[in-house]
């Protein structure tokens, strides 16, 4: 390896040694919360292809299909209204895709419940699909609902490659440790989590019952998903 390039790769490591400090400071100081909803928080696709929205949750609990909801959802921008942001994908007791004059019938569930995985696949994306998608998971007895979101840009083409040898050799190794905190700081969240949880009481487990009572559909899975401005700001 040239001098130059070991200069630029003792150049990172003190970046990569504080964000894994840093990162390990804000899990173990987190308070025990709601799940978990992981995203790609900015994504590019080319026009005309089928784009993947990934999204994948932790959770203390296993998925119990007969209680688990999730809905997708698409606005135009941040400053979209409630009423502007429309479903097009939801669960409840079985996934329903809705559809909407925008996407028609473009779009697939591409996840697998079972391993967390409720992604979903767009084919044919255009310039108009410009926008953030949301992503919300509830899966009691996880109390807070999980919520991620995507921001899509559409573009004509693709931005060159660039050379990024190094990046790549050094984010793998800090992937790979990354990966061990992050699975050690889940078992330590679910733990306190677990601890601090209350039982329910037999009036709140009827309220409760009753909420996820009866068959799924678009619109109860609007009613029971409720969206950040009525619950919490994300």
């Amino acid at each position: 390896m040239s001098s130059s390039s070991q200069t630029r790769s003792a150049s990172w490591m003190p970046a990569v040694s504080l964000s894994i400090v840093g990162l390990v400071i804000l899990m173990m100081g987190s308070p025990a919360s709601g799940m978990d909803v992981l995203v790609t928080h900015h994504l590019n696709a080319l026009n005309g292809t089928l784009v993947k929205l990934s999204c994948t949750f932790t959770s203390c609990y296993k998925v119990d299909h007969a209680k688990f909801a999730m809905n997708w959802t698409y606005k135009e921008s941040s400053n979209a209204t409630d009423e502007e942001e429309e479903m097009f994908m939801t669960y409840k007791h079985r996934m329903t895709t809705v559809k909407t004059a925008r996407f028609g019938d473009r779009v697939l569930f591409a996840g697998n419940l079972d391993k967390n995985d409720v992604s979903v696949t767009i084919s044919d994306i255009q310039l108009s699909d410009n926008g953030i998608y949301n992503c919300y998971v509830r899966n009691p007895p996880d109390r807070q609902q999980g919520h991620g979101a995507i921001n899509l840009s559409v573009l004509t083409e693709l931005p060159p490659p660039r050379d990024s040898t190094i990046a790549v050799a050094i984010g793998a190794s800090v992937g790979g440790i990354l990966a061990l905190l992050i699975l050690s700081m889940v078992v330590v969240k679910c733990i306190r989590r677990k601890q601090k949880q209350e039982p329910l009481s037999d009036e709140q487990k009827t309220d409760e019952e009753g909420k996820t009572d009866g068959e799924g559909g678009a619109e109860e899975g609007t009613n029971l998903m409720m969206k950040p401005e009525a619950t919490q700001k994300v």
